[in-house]
């Protein structure tokens, strides 16, 4: 059953008792996905301007809170970028609302925001796409994977991308497992699980229908083998256009 948000038991901060937006929450809210998640209540797939998007930061938080989006991640390709310029956005806007409270007359409606980023990787003898969660922007670990394009020599290959997401205090999950044509799910998954991987995209619009729904047949095939495998369900829109509940 999908549990709400305000109902699960995150570590607060003190503004409007807001979670923090961590690696542990982050996990706590992944336990509680199911396939009506996404995309209005989260949304951990999204390109802005700074890599292949049409939309700029500003105007994916501007969606994410007229939709009312709970949660949400920005995951640019090989940069960080959007998602520094999405929590200088939320900042501003929980300074003003913050004022507002001090007033007495606010009340916040912003999603958290965790930090992201998709990785191009070699798993398997096919080149695949890590999503990284919850990590720290800064670390050193991570550097080498935010310079615009996908890394080369024994920095691409999966295993050094998820141990460097997992020492910057991520999570590493594999994205749209059915999309790869090189290997099959049956042979990722497993392979992901072996090399440390905390989950895989399961709920993922394969066809890019209008409204936005998870494909059922490989959404089935994935969730069978995450449970096998102990990983966690993630979703999101992997929005390349100029609404974020379609990925075009």
């Amino acid at each position: 059953m999908y549990v709400p948000f305000a109902e699960a038991p995150f570590a607060q901060d003190q503004i409007f008792n807001r979670p923090q937006a961590n690696a542990s929450t982050l996990k706590t809210v992944f336990q509680t996905l199911q396939e009506n998640s996404c995309p209005l209540h989260y949304n951990f797939h999204m390109h802005t301007v700074y890599s292949d998007g049409q939309l700029l930061p500003s105007e994916i938080m501007q969606q994410a809170v007229d939709i009312g989006l709970q949660g949400l991640a920005i995951t640019d390709h090989h940069t960080t970028g959007g998602y520094r310029a999405a929590q200088r956005w939320l900042q501003e806007q929980r300074q003003t609302q913050a004022a507002k409270h001090h007033h007495g007359d606010g009340q916040s409606n912003l999603p958290l925001l965790w930090s992201g980023i998709e990785i191009n990787a070699g798993l398997l003898g096919t080149e695949v796409h890590i999503l990284g969660y919850g990590f720290d922007p800064d670390h050193r670990a991570l550097q080498p994977y935010q310079q615009g394009e996908a890394v080369t020599g024994s920095a691409y290959q999966a295993d050094r991308v998820v141990a460097a997401i997992h020492t910057a205090g991520g999570l590493a999950v594999l994205a749209h497992p059915a999309r790869y044509r090189g290997a099959s799910v049956e042979a990722l998954i497993p392979e992901a699980y072996r090399l440390g991987f905390d989950g895989v995209e399961a709920y993922y619009a394969y066809g890019n229908p209008s409204p936005w729904k998870p494909t059922p047949k490989p959404t089935h095939q994935v969730k069978q083998l995450s449970r096998r495998y102990g990983l966690f369900n993630t979703c999101g829109t992997d929005t390349h256009g100029t609404n974020i509940l379609q990925r075009l």
